[in-house]
């Protein structure tokens, strides 16, 4: 049988996605996709995608409840600086550049800054998510995961920032575009044992 292909540390790079292997037992990522926000010596940063909170956005940040996608809550982006928001936008015009609010993190996907008004971005904007916190990895600490086969990197999408499946769901829906062994993961039983 072929080696199970998770990729490898050379592969993380913003836009990608780090996808939570069954080995990872750790409450806070198991079962997780997390959007990669940054990569660099200095660490990693991302956003722990589908993981709707019971917060509502219009009652902290009214003005962008209306770009917002389906469920209109902030998501639990994870366990780093919980009170800090991070919008994530999707928008296939859009041009970051200069004092644009907007910050390509990659392909349509942009930072949007909060601070910014809303009704400037409304044309542009196919979409936006608002996170609660970030999953912050130190220098070393990611690969090391890596290889330990806790993560798969894979390639991601814009959709995948707006996507309404949250949980297994989301999870499946990833790894289900995947290609060989790591596609077959997605049509496991969520607790091995039943198996």
């Amino acid at each position: 049988m072929p080696a199970l292909d998770i990729g490898c540390l050379d592969d993380v790079r913003p836009g990608a996605l780090l996808v939570a292997m069954p080995a990872l037992t750790d409450p806070t990522f198991a079962g997780t996709v997390v959007y990669v926000l940054d990569h660099s010596d200095n660490g990693t940063l991302g956003v722990v995608l589908g993981r709707p909170s019971q917060v509502e956005i219009r009652d902290v940040l009214p003005g962008w409840c209306a770009l917002a996608v389906e469920p209109e809550v902030f998501h639990v982006g994870g366990p780093c600086e919980t009170d800090t928001a991070l919008c994530l936008a999707v928008s296939p015009v859009a041009v970051a550049e200069g004092a644009s609010p907007l910050r390509r993190v990659a392909g349509d996907v942009y930072l949007v800054d909060l601070d910014s008004d809303p009704g400037d971005l409304q044309e542009e904007l196919t979409g936006l998510r608002v996170f609660a916190g970030y999953a912050g990895w130190s220098p070393g600490q990611l690969a090391g995961e890596i290889a330990e086969g806790a993560w798969a990197c894979v390639p991601g999408r814009a959709g995948d920032v707006l996507h309404q499946a949250s949980g297994p769901e989301l999870w499946r829906a990833v790894m289900g575009r995947q290609t060989g062994r790591l596609a077959v993961l997605s049509t496991a039983p969520a607790d091995p044992s039943v198996n």
